[in-house]
């Protein structure tokens, strides 16, 4: 197969007092996804079920995301959730639990055959 990339977002999100790495990972992938609408498997004559989605979510702790709650987001398309480090835990000056940034890059790829 000669999968290219052909579309990259980007999105952030938080979760402001419950240090919910999923929820603020959540609330990254509609970042990115609610500001646009692209029907690029139909430019290509492509089903919408081909599109590789690749979701890379960077917060400080990957561990604590739920792959499949993120997964679940996209209606269409073969997705694949890859927590990564990064993001940012701001400390919370009464003590409490950090503030939680996520990002998200959704990569959208499709098999275009020969075309490399």
């Amino acid at each position: 197969m000669a999968q290219k990339r052909l579309l990259t977002e980007f999105g952030m999100g938080s979760s402001l007092r419950r240090q919910d790495y999923t929820e603020a990972a959540r609330r990254a992938v509609k970042d990115a996804l609610w500001h646009n609408s692209i029907n690029l498997a139909e430019l290509f004559g492509k089903d919408k079920s081909e599109m590789q989605i690749t979701v890379e979510v960077a917060v400080q702790q990957p561990e604590r995301i739920d792959t499949d709650t993120i997964a679940a987001i996209f209606p269409y398309g073969q997705v694949t959730v890859l927590p990564v480090r990064g993001g940012l835990d701001v400390p919370r000056s009464d003590g409490g639990n950090p503030i939680v940034i996520a990002n998200v890059a959704i990569s959208v790829a499709l098999d275009l055959g020969g075309a490399a």
